[in-house]
């Protein structure tokens, strides 16, 4: 798909999409935080396949750019810890009608005693910060639009809390309190929100929490079906095509062997 140059800068935009000055005017734009792997690129594929443009945004610009150029959306670097980069991705990223956070993760499972205060401070910047960020960033143009939708893909862990997982399970339930409160003070203007809450998926998730440790992380998912990234997308590309006046506030889904965070069948 070929790309042109105009007075913004955009030069890696497809030329249909960029008209006005350089400003991208296609609201039927969604934005995918974390899309160069897992839950992210899935939600990406699938919203492309249903007629959105897609900016994904991600740290590891070349396998997000792979990505980008399979589905016809458009690869910015982004990294929400950083509030000089989530500017410069929401100047880029132009007109949008959704955005889907869901970039975050989590570093460690250590008990509060022996917590490693970067492991939670990088679970905090990412998840509830980072959220923060991008949501304050793009919230105006979701709101122009229409009929803005924001997604937030938190966890069970919002929800629940279980043992040597305090930093990742405080983080999301702060990143929940932050979407949860939106709907109520947006109330009344033409954007909806929708909390993804999923349990066990099988992404790169556990290999990053077990920092690259992948045999530690494959036994998390010993003995049972987890959820896909597929599955989580199928959910969130459902909710961002409902009509305009159902709003799902929450949606909270799980393998059928788990139960809880704390309890799941394995054969």
């Amino acid at each position: 798909m070929r790309a042109t140059e105009c007075d913004s800068g955009h030069t890696d935009l497809p030329r249909r999409w960029v008209t006005r000055r350089g400003t991208i005017v296609n609201v039927n734009t969604a934005i995918v935080t974390g899309a160069s792997s897992g839950i992210g690129e899935a939600t990406a594929r699938q919203l492309a396949s249903e007629g959105f443009r897609v900016v994904l945004g991600a740290r590891r610009m070349d396998r997000l750019q792979q990505v980008a150029e399979e589905i016809g959306g458009v690869a910015l670097e982004l990294d929400v810890t950083s509030p000089s980069s989530v500017a410069a991705f929401a100047e880029k990223a132009g007109e949008a009608r959704v955005l889907v956070n869901n970039a975050g993760g989590a570093r460690g499972l250590a008990s509060v005693l022996d917590a490693d205060e970067d492991h939670w401070r990088w679970m905090w910047e990412t998840n509830v910060l980072g959220t923060l960020r991008m949501t304050k960033a793009l919230l105006p143009r979701l709101i122009a639009s229409g009929d803005g939708h924001v997604v937030t893909v938190t966890s069970i862990a919002a929800n629940e809390v279980y043992d040597n997982g305090a930093g990742y399970t405080s983080a999301k339930h702060a990143q929940a309190a932050l979407h949860r409160t939106l709907r109520g003070e947006l109330l009344g203007q033409p954007v909806r929100f929708t909390e993804v809450l999923p349990g066990m998926v099988e992404t790169e998730f556990s290999l990053r929490r077990f920092e690259g440790d992948a045999a530690k992380a494959e036994r998390v998912y010993d003995g049972m079906v987890p959820l896909t990234a597929s599955d989580v997308a199928d959910v969130i590309t459902f909710a961002v095509t409902r009509p305009a006046h159902v709003n799902l506030d929450q949606i909270v889904m799980k393998p059928r062997a788990q139960a809880s965070a704390t309890r799941a069948h394995r054969d």
